[in-house]
């Protein structure tokens, strides 16, 4: 690879291109089969190369040494041959006549040992090694000694017969000698070049070695160390951000794809980078968008739980949700049950004429409460003014309304008001452009709508709640007027009738005793209605019904002048709000019944908490049949408790003698205090 090169075609500004090649552009037959080769095949043919060079190198060089090595063999073994010569020369000299045949077997030994010297010079061996080096000089003095020595042998086998005399026999072995000395300075001359040789090939070895060192470590720098060093550049260059940078891959190799990676990353890289920062104010004006969302819908879900009037309720949402909108005005419309009538509850920015013609538009005569023909469940409609004003007129709509577009509006939008699956109403907006409305802000808009709606339901439901309480409380007073002072008064009038006749009569006594009756008669509806008073006057205690209790039997004490005890057995789960007042008024009748009909002096009243709620009544007076119930049946006091003790779930029970009697209520087991339950929800708009 070469030096990285500034690339002008650059996109990102952050980035300069920087181009690689991993080697020059080959233009031989042989520098495109390099180019075309593998990273692992160019080093296998290199080291192969090198090795196969090596391999060479010492194979010359232990065939030079092995030349060498048989021929130092072949100079001694020549050597020998001169020694074997002298000894051969002292034993014809010096040995006596008279020792004739060991002579001759000595000097036939010597000659074998000397004949087989020749034949180890001329055949060699390889095992020793030993072998002469043949060339003209030393092949002519060999053959000079071969002549010599048999001329030689002869002589010295005459002599040991005793042929001729060994006088002149030194002077012969002297002149063999000599030859022999002239086949090793033939062999020495011929060893001496091969050591030239052996030299100049050691000397050649460390050159290819050093020149293969320097050439493998060039090879390995150029194909390998300065590619991998230029892409490590190239990485470098990527980091600081510079993601335009490309290597130009010339080679097919590892590296070659390791270079295209390269490049298709760093593509990529490039590619994201550019888009990042559209990405990022992309995802920055979304979080915006959201976070703007989130805002409007607690601003309008904290306003929504701070509000108790429908009115103020209504125009509320309708100044927020314009201004949310950025809509030029806004209106909320409440339907009937059918969605046939849709009633203006309150508008922001709308103006008066429109407010007073279209305080209750029918659907189907304006644009506003206006449902789609297809039918099913409503959603965010975008209208154009105009265009759908025309469209109804063309439909056979004669009495369209065009207040909007006297107004200078052109788009109005319309958000349902959905609960349940129903379509309550809609909120609307004016607008005098053509607004571009998103999903994000459909989504808002219908969201608010459904917090608008499920506050005005709530609002209604808990006034229909309050007006189901009134409604019930003015029952339960009708009826306890009817089972006290009702029945009262239908006694005194059938005393006053009685009256009447015994007036006309002049009957006197009859007169006193029902005088005497219509007196009895009005204490007792007088004391009714005063009970009646303190009944109504009670109230509960959070979620221990203890002061209550300890309330009303002070109140009955001041009116009945009895003594009353009040013992609370236990703590159990508190009673709910509704439950105790039920509880309360059925210990009232009671006390009630024990200051008209017991006749007692003291009355004890026990609560148990636990394992179950159990409250009883117990007087010392006299007390009556169960069976037959009160001896005064004009008084209806242990029906009321009945049915307040069914109304709560309870069981009454009643055990009464000579001694006294004793009302007990049972509850059923309850699991936490609770508020009344929350009434029905019945439509607003009629």
């Amino acid at each position: 690879m070469t030096e990285p090169q500034e690339d002008a075609s650059a996109v990102s500004p952050h980035a300069t291109a920087s181009v690689f090649d991993a080697v020059d552009m080959p233009t031989s037959y042989l520098g495109r089969r390099m180019a075309s080769m593998s990273l692992t095949s160019k080093l296998i043919a290199i080291g192969g190369t090198f090795f196969a060079v090596a391999m060479a190198s010492i194979a010359l060089t232990m065939w030079v040494t092995w030349q060498l090595v048989g021929g130092a063999a072949a100079v001694n073994e020549a050597g020998r041959m001169r020694m074997r010569g002298y000894e051969l020369a002292l034993t014809l000299t010096q040995t006596r006549p008279a020792d004739r045949a060991l002579l001759v077997g000595a000097v036939d030994k010597r000659l074998a040992a000397f004949d087989e010297s020749l034949t180890l010079l001329r055949e060699g061996d390889a095992v020793r090694p030993l072998f002469v080096p043949w060339d003209a000089d030393s092949s002519h003095q060999f053959d000079r000694v071969v002549a010599d020595w048999h001329d030689l042998q002869t002589k010295a086998r005459q002599i040991a017969r005793g042929e001729r005399p060994p006088d002149a026999f030194p002077d012969d072995v002297d002149e063999f000698v000599r030859h022999i000395d002239d086949l090793v300075s033939a062999i020495e001359r011929h060893l001496a070049r091969w050591t030239g040789v052996l030299h100049s090939v050691q000397v050649a070895m460390l050159v290819l070695a050093i020149l293969s060192s320097l050439a493998l470590f060039y090879a390995l720098k150029s194909l390998v160390l300065e590619p991998l060093s230029q892409l490590k550049l190239a990485l470098g260059r990527m980091e600081l951000g510079f993601f335009a940078t490309r290597v130009r891959v010339s080679t097919s190799d590892e590296l070659g794809a390791l270079g295209e990676g390269f490049n298709s990353m760093a593509a990529k890289l490039e590619s994201l980078y550019a888009n990042l920062e559209q990405k990022v104010r992309e995802k920055t004006a979304g979080l915006e968008e959201q976070q703007q969302r989130l805002a409007a819908l607690y601003e309008v879900a904290a306003f929504v739980a701070s509000t108790d009037q429908l009115n103020e309720l209504a125009q509320g949402f309708a100044k927020q949700i314009r201004r949310i909108a950025g809509a030029d005005a806004a209106a909320i419309r409440w339907s009937n049950e059918a969605n046939e009538r849709y009633v203006l509850l309150a508008s922001d920015c709308l103006p008066q004429v429109m407010a007073q013609e279209e305080q209750c538009v029918l659907s189907g005569d304006c644009l506003c409460g206006n449902p789609p023909k297809t039918g099913g469940s409503m959603a965010l409609r975008v209208i154009p003014i105009l265009e759908a004003s025309h469209e109804m007129r063309l439909n056979g709509a004669t009495q369209v309304r065009d207040h909007c577009e006297k107004a200078g509006y052109t788009t109005l939008v319309t958000v349902p008001l959905g609960l349940h699956q129903r379509t309550l109403g809609e909120v609307e907006l004016f607008y005098r452009g053509m607004p571009v409305i998103s999903d994000s802000e459909r989504g808002l808009y219908e969201a608010l709508s459904s917090h608008l709606a499920s506050a005005m339901e709530s609002l209604r439901a808990a006034a229909m709640g309050r007006e189901a309480a009134v409604a019930n409380e003015r029952q339960l007073l009708a009826q306890e007027l009817h089972d006290s002072i009702a029945q009262s008064l239908a006694f005194l009038k059938i005393q006053m009738q009685i009256l009447r006749d015994a007036m006309e009569k002049n009957d006197k006594p009859a007169i006193d005793v029902t005088m005497k009756e219509l007196d009895a008669g009005v204490r007792e509806s007088y004391a009714d209605v005063r009970e009646l008073l303190l009944h109504f006057r009670v109230r509960t205690h959070t979620d221990d019904i203890e002061p209550a209790l300890r309330e009303t039997l002070s109140k009955f004490e001041h009116q009945a002048h009895l003594k009353s005890t009040l013992t609370i057995h236990g703590h159990g789960l508190p009673l709910p709000p509704d439950v105790q007042i039920q509880v309360l008024h059925v210990v009232q009748e009671a006390l009630s019944n024990v200051r008209k009909h017991a006749q007692a002096t003291q009355v004890w009243v026990d609560v148990y908490a636990q394992p179950g709620w159990r409250v009883s009544v117990r007087d010392d007076g006299q007390g009556f049949d169960p069976a037959t119930g009160p001896p005064d049946d004009t008084h209806v006091g242990l029906r009321i408790m009945r049915e307040r003790a069914q109304r709560i779930g309870g069981a009454l029970s009643f055990d009464s003698g000579p001694d006294g009697t004793c009302v007990e209520l049972r509850l059923p087991l309850v699991s936490a205090s609770k508020d009344s339950p929350t009434p029905n929800i019945v439509s607003l708009a009629s």
